[in-house]
Formats: structure tokens, C-alpha cells, sequence
């Protein structure tokens, strides 16, 4: 049963499913898989509710574990040095597409539609990772350089959220995050007191933090964000993102083994309330995402990490500029947080869901990934022979 669960876990089955669920249901009944999402479900909560604002705690909250130990000596983006090319990478996987997606909608799209720059900013880790390893095969450099621009790359993204997306019919009340600032006092002085149970920072952290989030009318759902750094780690970090160390006892690395099974598959809960489209969503606001995510993307990550090399910041050993390329189209798999902040970027349903198509679509990002990665080789092995 637990290597079933893991083989679930590691393929993203939980999601997938729940997308194709979401897309079925809402395209064969549609006001039936409306009355679904947005009537009261449980406590007088509605399902999208619960999910987007509740259960993304805990997703987000799960990114900032990887953040965290990844920052940690021994982590993935440390030393600092060491990570300065993918930051860089990120740096530019960030601002291509925002670019990409403003020029394209001054172009051919409308000013309703440039509320969506944020959404190709998003890059799916476990979907990239699994797309990357399928591609360049276990233990490749190209690998962990995806990883480290894709964890990055979530840290921006949740800025971009909490500052750029909140609700939209509501103005700001930035004095009530003084209750997030509240969230994160309460969880350093239960570490300057040693507690070792993650209980004490998720009840009265997460819930000031949450709290805080709500009522000053940003997203909710990023409240573990300001906790989780908080939980006492190790030293240093012998893991790395997606392995478990069964010999780490410390808050953060409980949290992190407690929980990841259930945000894993929640998962397919979230699909199932994100990404119901109708077949018939896809517009403007699709390719404007879709190029965003698989142009953008590829040209802001390949030049920034270019002038990261120029400038004395080299690429792994053992990763070209074909691999960098490959990586680049891999890196525009925006997928779960794309969906995500299409929802939180349109009210209107017609221009969120041309949005989300656009970022279910990305997914096919892995197609020319694969075939710059193979075609590359065989030139390779052509010329050497």
C-alpha cells in the first residue's frame, strides 16, 4: 500500500485526475459542477473556499520547507555562490514572461486582460522535475539546476501573489497584517523557548498569520509562509528536494513527513476546483499565457543564466546550452500555481478560464523539451563520428 501511495505521490496522479474530473464534469454539466464548487459545503463554506484558501495553506506551506531547508548549509542554494547562476535563471524566468505577456497583450489582447502578467510567471516543480528526469535521466545536473530556479522561482511567486493579488473588489487594509507580524513573533519566541512540537507554531502562528492575511484582504493562503521558517531544522541539510530524511526528528522536517501525504493528495481536490474550463474557454487570455510560459520562459532563463556565465557565475558541470534550453522549456510547465493565480487574477469566469486552458496547455511545454534534448544528441554524436 505505501509504495502504491508513493508511486501516486511521486507521478502527481492526484492532480492529474482531479483535472480531468474538473475538465469532464464541466464541460457535461456544467451548472451542476458550479453548484458544486460555490454552494455551501461544509460549516457554510463553500468547496472552493475550503480548497483555495484553506488547503493551499498547507501546499504553500509546504513550498516554504523547501525553500527553507534548501537555504540551509548543505542545501540546494547553498552557498550562495553556488546558486547564483540559477537565481539569475530564475531572475529571468520571471521577467520573460511578464514581458512576453505585456507586449503580446498590448499587441493583440485588451487592458482587462493585463491583470494576468502573473500567471506564466509560475513554474510546477514536481511536474518539471518529473518531466526533467524523464528527459535527461536520473542524477543529470540539468536536474538539479531546474530544481533550484524552480524553487526560487516559487519564493518570487509567492511575493507576486501576496502584493499583486489580492481580492480585487476589496481595497488593501494593511494594518490588520500586523497580526501576521504578531504570527511570527509568537513562533520566534516559541523557538528562543525550545519547542519541539510544530503544534504550537501552527495553531497560534498559522492562525494569527492567516487572520492577518484575511482580513487585510491579501491571499490567506500564503499564512504558513511566515511561520514555517520559524520551526526549529538541523544545522544543516543532508537531503535534498522530494527525498524525506528518515534520520531528521527535528519541527521541520515532522511537518513536512506529517503532512505532504495529505497535501499530495488534496491535490486532487484542487484540480478538481481549478481547472473545470470549458472546452470552449480558450481565447486570448490562453495564448497570451501558453506563449508566456513556453517563450518567455525559455528566453528570460537562457539569456540571464548566459550572462550569469559571461560574468563569472558558470553553469554545472556537464550542462550546455542544449540542456539549457531543454531546461528553459521545462521551467514553462507553470501548471498548479498558474492555475491558482488565474483564479485569484479574473473574476470574470470566461477570462479566468481562457487563462487556465492556457496554463493546463503548458504542460505540452515538455514536447519541445524533449525533442531539443534528442535531437541535440544525435547531432552531437553525428559530428563526433
Amino acid at each position: 500500500m505505501r509504495k502504491q501511495l508513493s508511486l501516486l505521490q511521486e507521478f502527481s496522479l492526484p492532480l492529474v485526475a482531479g483535472v480531468v474530473l474538473a475538465l469532464a464534469w464541466a464541460n457535461i454539466a456544467p451548472e451542476q459542477y458550479h453548484h458544486l464548487l460555490h454552494d455551501p459545503f461544509l460549516a457554510g463554506l463553500s468547496l472552493h473556499f475550503i480548497t483555495n484558501d484553506l488547503f493551499m495553506t498547507f501546499f504553500f506551506g509546504m513550498a516554504a520547507v523547501e525553500i527553507t531547508q534548501s537555504c540551509l548549509p548543505g542545501g540546494d542554494l547553498h552557498p550562495l555562490k553556488r546558486a547564483v547562476n540559477p537565481l539569475l535563471a530564475t531572475a529571468g524566468g520571471v521577467l520573460g514572461p511578464v514581458a512576453v505577456y505585456l507586449i503580446l497583450n498590448l499587441w493583440f489582447g485588451a487592458p482587462e486582460l493585463a491583470r494576468g502578467w502573473g500567471i506564466p510567471t509560475a513554474t510546477d516543480i514536481a511536474l518539471a522535475w518529473l518531466a526533467a528526469r524523464f528527459i535527461f535521466g536520473k542524477g543529470h545536473p540539468a536536474i538539479s539546476f531546474l530544481l533550484l530556479l524552480a524553487i526560487a522561482d516559487d519564493a518570487l511567486g509567492l511575493v507576486i501573489i501576496a502584493v499583486f493579488y489580492g481580492d480585487p473588489n476589496t481595497p488593501a487594509a494593511p494594518a490588520w497584517l500586523l497580526l501576521t507580524l504578531a504570527a511570527m513573533a509568537v513562533c520566534y519566541g516559541l523557538r528562543l523557548r525550545r519547542v519541539t512540537s510544530y503544534w504550537p507554531y501552527l495553531v497560534l502562528g498559522g492562525v494569527l498569520s492567516w487572520s492577518g492575511l484575511f482580513l487585510a484582504h491579501l491571499h490567506p493562503a500564503l499564512a504558513l509562509v511566515f511561520v514555517i521558517p520559524f520551526l526549529p531544522h538541523p544545522s544543516s541539510e543532508t537531503a535534498h528536494i522530494f527525498e524525506l530524511d528518515p534520520a531528521d526528528h527535528t519541527p521541520l522536517s515532522r511537518f513536512e513527513h506529517d503532512w505532504k501525504l495529505f497535501v499530495d493528495l488534496g491535490l486532487f481536490v484542487f484540480g478538481l476546483v481549478n481547472a473545470g474550463v470549458s472546452f470552449g474557454s480558450v481565447g486570448t487570455a490562453t495564448w497570451l499565457v501558453l506563449a508566456s510560459l513556453m517563450g518567455g520562459k525559455v528566453v528570460g532563463i537562457v539569456s540571464f543564466a548566459l550572462l550569469g556565465r559571461g560574468i563569472g557565475f558558470p553553469l554545472p558541470a556537464g550542462m550546455g546550452l542544449r540542456e539549457l534550453l531543454a531546461t528553459g522549456l521545462l521551467a514553462g510547465i507553470g501548471f498548479t500555481v498558474a492555475l491558482f493565480v488565474a483564479g485569484e487574477a479574473f473574476s470574470d469566469p470566461d477570462l479566468s478560464g481562457a487563462a487556465k486552458m492556457g496554463a493546463m496547455l503548458s504542460l505540452f511545454a515538455f514536447v519541445p523539451a524533449a525533442a531539443v534534448e534528442r535531437i541535440g544528441r544525435r547531432f552531437g554524436k553525428a559530428v563526433r563520428h
